[in-house]
């Protein structure tokens, strides 16, 4: 294919990728893919990977259209005015329109003793490190979890169902996305799984140590592998290259995905802050903003001006070991509500999201443009309920943006 506008996808997670096939629909534009992987990590799979079930890789030749260019490697800076990007190999790569994907990572832990004696698991070589850990160490020794997000429970869960000794400090509440329900039913879950949950305001992790974790009330957990899974950090390309960047360092962009500095630069997935109020880092939102910065391009390309985002459909979905988790439904604000699906049938709609993900991005691969779960209807009114709100200050923006 030869093309007259380069676009250059930064990120090849689930946002670049579903990004990258959708700019194919346009045989006059050529697509490069630069990623520090030669393969797609599978992310909502990499505490399957800590427990041992699988190995949260796909390949990109299984999920990349044919005609994108991957370039293995990472970025080191972006030239926006000369509009190229430094590549860590040494070289320049030029581009017509860039996107932004890429993605999120562990947070910096400020708890003493967390950098050197716990275990991230935001990144496929954390989860491979850990991994080889647990592989190392007796199957008697305790293992504790930090931090009760999804990926905390989740790898709780996959632990102690494979017959660790797992004790899961949440430095808070379990499941804090979680409707007060729905966390009843994964603290029942994981329960019987064998996992000792320590919450409440005392739970909170103040040292951690190669053989302990400290809590707040001068408790102190047996911990012979500790797993650290408080928070995600993104890259700080965006902010080394001299662009806009909100306090956590995403790209700061306008509703269109653009970045507020560059018409040429649009952003997507947990890397976005779209008019400061980003949505929930989350598979479920990286897609459909992978589609939304590739049809800002698609739009500038055309002529036309491009649309704003909006969400309509917003959940949560935890897996609680093999055969069991919870999809949480929520409403248009984000805020979980008092339904949810539990037991086996959660285990099953967790398990169809795990495997509708690559489904997503190869159907966007063989057909691009077939993708339409950013363009389902509503949620529009919402957004600018929420924006004005955001802009005003008002204490429910807070609530609204959780």
């Amino acid at each position: 294919m030869t093309g007259n506008t380069h676009v250059l996808v930064i990120g090849g997670g689930y946002a670049g990728v579903m990004a990258a096939n959708r700019l194919t629909q346009r045989d006059d534009v050529t697509v490069t893919l630069i990623n520090p992987r030669p393969d797609l990590v599978h992310r909502v799979r990499l505490h399957q990977l800590v427990g041992g079930s699988d190995d949260a890789v796909v390949a990109y030749k299984d999920v990349l259209a044919e005609c994108v260019r991957l370039v293995v490697d990472s970025v080191t800076r972006i030239d926006a005015a000369e509009r190229s990007v430094t590549l860590s190999a040494g070289g320049t790569l030029g581009y017509d329109y860039l996107i932004y994907a890429v993605g999120s990572g562990s947070a910096e832990p400020s708890v003493p003793g967390a950098s050197e004696f716990a275990y991230p698991i935001a990144t496929l070589e954390e989860a491979q490190q850990l991994r080889g850990v647990l592989d190392a160490t007796l199957e008697t020794a305790p293992v504790t979890v930090v931090g009760a997000g999804p990926t905390g429970i989740e790898t709780a869960a996959e632990l102690a169902e494979a017959g660790r000794t797992v004790t899961l400090v949440c430095g808070g509440v379990l499941g804090p996305y979680l409707h007060t329900s729905g966390r009843r039913s994964v603290a029942k879950r994981l329960a019987t799984l064998g996992v000792t949950v320590i919450d409440g305001s005392d739970a909170k992790v103040t040292a951690v140590t190669g053989d302990a974790v400290r809590l707040a009330d001068g408790r102190e957990v047996r911990s012979e592998v500790t797993v650290w899974t408080v928070g995600f950090g993104v890259p700080d390309l965006a902010a080394r290259s001299g662009l806009s960047t909100d306090g956590v360092g995403r790209l700061r962009t306008n509703e269109t995905l653009t970045s507020v500095d560059d018409a040429r630069i649009v952003a997507a997935g947990d890397s976005a802050a779209p008019s400061g109020l980003p949505l929930r880092m989350s598979c479920l939102n990286a897609m459909p903003l992978g589609a939304r910065a590739a049809d800002t391009v698609l739009s500038r390309l055309a002529g036309e001006q491009p649309e704003n985002l909006h969400q309509s459909m917003y959940a949560q979905c935890v897996s609680l070991g093999r055969s069991a988790g919870i999809y949480q439904f929520a409403n248009r604000s984000d805020v979980a509500v008092r339904l949810y699906i539990d037991d086996g049938l959660g285990a099953r709609i967790k398990e169809m999201v795990c495997k509708g993900i690559p489904k997503h991005l190869a159907g966007e691969a063989h057909k691009p443009g077939s993708f339409r779960l950013h363009r389902m209807p509503g949620g529009v009114a919402k957004r600018k309920q929420m924006l004005r709100a955001h802009r005003s200050g008002t204490p429910a923006a807070a609530d609204q943006a959780v």
